[in-house]
C-alpha cells in the first residue's frame, strides 16, 4: 500500500473508532443556565452535562440564578447557549410578567426537548367536586407573586369555558401554604404537580385527595386551555398522591426542565444538541427518578413553551418522532409567537410619552386583540 493509500486509510478508521464529538459538531466548552443549586432543573442540568463529558468531551459551566431575567438574559446576550427553563419560557415569548417592561417584549425564542412535568386540579374527596365545572363559587389557592402556577390554575378554568370570576380566588403568601390550604379548608382546591409533601399530607389524612380530569378526549375543553396555556398538554400521570399505574389521572403536562435557545441558533448545533441529549441518554437516565421522562420520545415531541427549533426538529423527523401532528402544533405556535413579537413595536410606540402603567394596559390590548384574532 503506497503512503498515500495508508493515509486515506489511517483517517477512515479514525473517523469511524471516534464519531463521537467530532460527528455532533459540539463546541468543546458550552454554557447552560439553569435554576438554583438543589432545584430538579440544576439536577437534571449537571447529570446531561456530565453525560456530554463522559461521551463527547465536552466542558459545560452551568451558571444558577433564581430569577427569570437572570436565566434568560445570559441566552438573549449570547453569553450562554441554552437553558434548563420553565414557564418563564412562555412568559418570555408572550412578553408578559417579568417581560412585560418596555426593555423586554416577546423573545424569539425556541425549544430543543423538555422533560413532562404533570400538573392537575386538586380537592378532597370530601368537597364533592368532581369535575373542573364544579369549582363555580368555590375557594381556589393562588399564591402571590407566582405567575407560573396561577397561570396554570386559570388554563385549568378555561377548560370548563370558565375564569377567575367564576370562583373565589384565594391568594397564600407562599407556595407551600396553598398547597397546604385544602387540607387546612383554607381552600377547596388548588393546582399542582403531584408529588409535593403537601399533597401527600392530604392523602393521608381523613379528607383524601382526588384529582380533577381534563381528559384528552374532551376537544373543545382543551382547545380553550390551550388558548390560555399552549404548552400544555394532556397527560395521563401515574405518580403522585392518590395516584398509582393502577389508578392513573388524566391531567396536563408542562415542560420543566425545557432546554431553550435563541431562534437564532444555527440549525447544525440545534441538530447536534438535540442528538446529543438523545444518545447520552442511557448515562443519565437513572440520575433522579424522572430522568427516564428525557426519552426524546417523550421530551421532544409538543406542547411546549416555545416553537421548536428547526435544527431540533431535522434530528426528530430522523428519529421518526416528528409527526404531521407535532408539525401542525409548530406551525400555529410559531405563528402565534410572530404576531406577538409584531404587535410590539407598535406597542411602544403608541406608548411613548406614556407612564409605565399606560402602556402595561396599552400593550395587554393590543396582546388580547392579536390572541382573540388568531383564535377566530
Amino acid at each position: 500500500m503506497n503512503l498515500a493509500k495508508l493515509a486515506l486509510a489511517t483517517a477512515a478508521c479514525l473517523a469511524i473508532s471516534a464519531p463521537t464529538a467530532f460527528a455532533q459538531k459540539l463546541p468543546d466548552t458550552m454554557s447552560w443556565t439553569a435554576y438554583d443549586v438543589g432545584s430538579a432543573g440544576y439536577a437534571e442540568a449537571s447529570a446531561i452535562a456530565d453525560a456530554f463529558g463522559k461521551k463527547f468531551g465536552t466542558k459545560i459551566r452551568i451558571q444558577p440564578s433564581g430569577s427569570s431575567i437572570g436565566r434568560l438574559q445570559p441566552i438573549l446576550t449570547k453569553r450562554a447557549d441554552l437553558g434548563f427553563l420553565a414557564t418563564e419560557t412562555f412568559f418570555a415569548t408572550e412578553g408578559i410578567h417579568d417581560f412585560a417592561a418596555r426593555r423586554w417584549g416577546p423573545q424569539d425564542l425556541r425549544v430543543l426537548a423538555g422533560r413532562p412535568a404533570s400538573i392537575g386540579v386538586f380537592t378532597s374527596k370530601e368537597s364533592g367536586i368532581k369535575k373542573i365545572s364544579d369549582l363555580k363559587g368555590k375557594r381556589l389557592a393562588l399564591v402571590v407573586g407566582n405567575p407560573s402556577l396561577n397561570v396554570k390554575c386559570e388554563a385549568f378554568l378555561a377548560f370548563a369555558n370558565m375564569d377567575l370570576k367564576d370562583v373565589v380566588p384565594t391568594l397564600f403568601p407562599t407556595y407551600s401554604a396553598a398547597m397546604s390550604s385544602v387540607l387546612k379548608d383554607e381552600a377547596d382546591a388548588s393546582c399542582t404537580t403531584t408529588t409535593p409533601s403537601q399533597v401527600y399530607e392530604l392523602e393521608s389524612s381523613p379528607k383524601g385527595i382526588l384529582w380533577i380530569d381534563t381528559p384528552a378526549n374532551d376537544k373543545e375543553g382543551w382547545k380553550r386551555l390551550s388558548h390560555v396555556a399552549p404548552f400544555l398538554q394532556p397527560f395521563t400521570e401515574t405518580l403522585g398522591a392518590g395516584i398509582s399505574a393502577e389508578k392513573p389521572v388524566a391531567i396536563a403536562a408542562y415542560r420543566y426542565p425545557t432546554l431553550v435557545t435563541r431562534a437564532d441558533m444555527t440549525d447544525d448545533l440545534a441538530y447536534a444538541f438535540t442528538k446529543a441529549t438523545d444518545e447520552t441518554f442511557d448515562i443519565y437516565k437513572d440520575a433522579t427518578a424522572v430522568m427516564s421522562r428525557w426519552s426524546m420520545d417523550v421530551a421532544g415531541t409538543p406542547a411546549a413553551d416555545a416553537p421548536f427549533h428547526n435544527g431540533a426538529i431535522r434530528y426528530l423527523k430522523e428519529r421518526g418522532i416528528w409527526t404531521d401532528e407535532h408539525q401542525a402544533w409548530n406551525d400555529k405556535r410559531t405563528a402565534r409567537l410572530n404576531a406577538l413579537m409584531a404587535a410590539w413595536p407598535k406597542a411602544v410606540e403608541e406608548g411613548k410619552g406614556k407612564t409605565d402603567e399606560e402602556f402595561a394596559t396599552i400593550w395587554e390590548q393590543r396582546r388580547s386583540k392579536v390572541l382573540s384574532e388568531l383564535a377566530q
